[in-house]
């Protein structure tokens, strides 16, 4: 894999494949097992339900945020099926890249209507 671009294409190739088999209106869980089973398939590394702490003072808070899938420690990919992607919902995975130092992310919303 020559680069993120050629990563995020097979990402979004399998979110793709996972959306024409099942279809809008199933719940999150179902598109994010499903999800796994493809990335799988494409030979990808990842993590799922990651849980990235965060520092506070001096302490470390261990489980502030979960991360639905961090795909070959390059690509975070957060799994939605809501009926409109909000400014909260891009901010939050601007927070998760952010916090990771991971630069790339995807957000998925596979309650949409091909």
């Amino acid at each position: 894999m020559s680069g993120n671009g050629d990563l995020t294409g097979q990402i979004i190739g399998a979110a793709i494949e996972v959306h024409k088999e099942l279809g809008p209106g199933l719940m999150e869980s179902t598109y994010e097992e499903c999800l796994a089973l493809e990335l799988s398939l494409h030979g990808l590394r990842f993590e799922r339900q990651a849980t990235l702490p965060i520092s506070y003072k001096t302490a470390t808070v261990l489980r502030s945020y979960r991360l639905d899938f961090v795909v070959e420690k390059k690509v975070i990919v957060e799994v939605k099926t809501i009926e409109k992607i909000l400014k909260l919902h891009e901010a939050q995975l601007l927070t998760y890249m952010k916090l990771s130092r991971i630069p790339v992310g995807l957000l998925i919303n596979f309650n949409s209507v091909p």
